[in-house]
């Protein structure tokens, strides 16, 4: 079954660390503070009939992706692609939520999300990707279809309540998840940030 932590564990933090310059410690904070902000900011676009298609198209996109085939090489993650998917992610609130996840204590600060962000956003959908297409999670190809986006947001909602140990749900639980996840260290902001995304507030 797909999880937040299998999702994390996709991520070679080393490799990350090394990348940005920062120790293993900081590197793997970063780290679970955004993938699972990702996760929710692609939950927030697939609560709509048009974001859930475009979000299908980009799923598709990936669909081929080699990545996490024998492990995540860091240096072959395209970062442009990356940059884009975290725009259309995140919208016009992008930049408050680089700054909102780099207040989180050691996760390095805003510059370091910003970086991080691009690298972690082709695993994230190369491995939504994987689980659609898998025998036992989908039908056997990711067409744009409503059939599959349905799936697309079990899965994306089945890791959110994941990371919230089960309970609650993506629509009024969104901030009480993100902040389990974070430590309690959100800030108070970003929670609710997600939650207007989750209202349709993207863009």
């Amino acid at each position: 079954m797909a999880s937040l932590d299998e999702l994390i564990s996709q991520v070679p933090i080393d490799q990350v660390a090394q990348k940005l310059g920062v120790d293993t410690a900081t590197a793997e904070t970063a780290v679970r503070a955004a993938l699972p902000t990702l996760v929710g900011g692609l939950d927030a676009n697939a609560q709509d009939a048009a974001g859930a298609a475009s979000l299908m198209s980009a799923v598709n996109k990936h669909s081929g992706s080699t990545i996490l085939d024998n492990g995540v090489d860091v240096a072959k993650v395209d970062t442009a692609d990356g940059n884009k998917i975290v725009a259309n992610v995140f919208g016009n609130n992008k930049d408050q939520v680089i700054s909102t996840l780099g207040s989180v204590n050691g996760s390095g600060g805003k510059d370091l999300i910003a970086q991080l962000l691009p690298i972690l956003a082709p695993i994230v959908l190369s491995y939504i990707a994987k689980q659609i297409t898998a025998p036992t999670t989908a039908p056997t190809t990711t067409t744009a279809s409503a059939g599959n986006q349905g799936v697309l947001g079990d899965l994306l909602g089945g890791l959110l309540k994941n990371a919230a140990g089960g309970s609650g749900n993506t629509g009024g639980g969104l901030g009480d998840i993100l902040g389990g996840v974070l430590g309690g260290n959100s800030s108070g902001g970003l929670g609710g940030l997600l939650g207007g995304l989750l209202g349709g507030g993207k863009r």
